[in-house]
């Protein structure tokens, strides 16, 4: 089920949004350019592998340098042209509105947080991981828990493939946005329970991404500005 648009007209130009995914874009153009080997000891020293920080002594065997910067670097690597397509096509749907309640640099700031919050979650929930995990999703699951809040009624434009024909239909965000929620949480839920990870996705880190976005999202809002289209404007 994969987001087409949503139905909330935004009040002004997403800059946070439009910068984060021209970082997003420019990054991974250069991942594309460098060779097999360097791609791979690129995504290990910056992408976030869980054993780096929970096993000091196989991280100091393996090379790896002391330093919390995969944290962050991780938010902005991506594993290939589906995985940061599809990521920075719902940051930009879903992001818009958020950063307009919010303003740019709170926006910003909000972000961040979010997709740092992921990444411990996903580090506690797969200590022995030596796997590096990359992505924005976690950061955006804030995004997406913050529109979950602020704009439950808006009406979200899905796509689902049946075999070759896409199914168009609308769906309530608060629906749309608390089962993708749901299928995380299950989907981590039996990743733990049978020891192994399910479809190579860090579900943990969009729940708790997500579930930072509900517990922050209140500390960025800017007062209303009047006029702005809000949830209390859709039926």
């Amino acid at each position: 089920m994969f987001p087409i648009r949503d139905t909330i007209p935004r009040q002004h130009f997403p800059f946070a949004v439009f910068t984060l995914i021209a970082v997003n874009v420019v990054v991974f153009i250069r991942e594309l350019a460098m060779s097999p080997d360097v791609s791979e000891q690129f995504m290990y020293l910056f992408g976030l592998v869980p054993a780096r920080f929970t096993h000091a002594a196989w991280a100091a065997e393996t090379g790896f340098p002391h330093t919390y910067w995969p944290f962050l670097s991780t938010m902005f690597l991506h594993g290939g042209w589906l995985h940061v397509i599809g990521n920075m096509w719902v940051l930009w749907i879903f992001g818009d509105n958020v950063e307009d309640r919010m303003g740019p640099v709170r926006f910003l700031i909000f972000y961040i947080l979010c997709g740092l919050s992921a990444g411990v979650v996903h580090v506690l929930t797969n200590p022995g991981s030596t796997v590096p995990a990359v992505g924005a999703s976690g950061a955006i699951a804030g995004v997406m828990a913050a529109y979950f809040v602020l704009y439950p009624r808006a009406r979200i434009v899905a796509m689902f493939p049946i075999f070759f024909y896409p199914l168009f239909f609308t769906v309530p965000a608060f629906i749309y946005l608390g089962l993708w929620f749901l299928i995380q949480f299950y989907s981590g839920t039996l990743a733990i329970a049978t020891h192994r990870e399910v479809g190579g996705i860090a579900w943990w880190a969009h729940v708790g991404g997500f579930a930072s976005g509900i517990l922050l999202f209140s500390f960025f809002l800017r007062r209303r500005e009047p006029g702005l289209v809000g949830p209390s404007s859709f039926a």
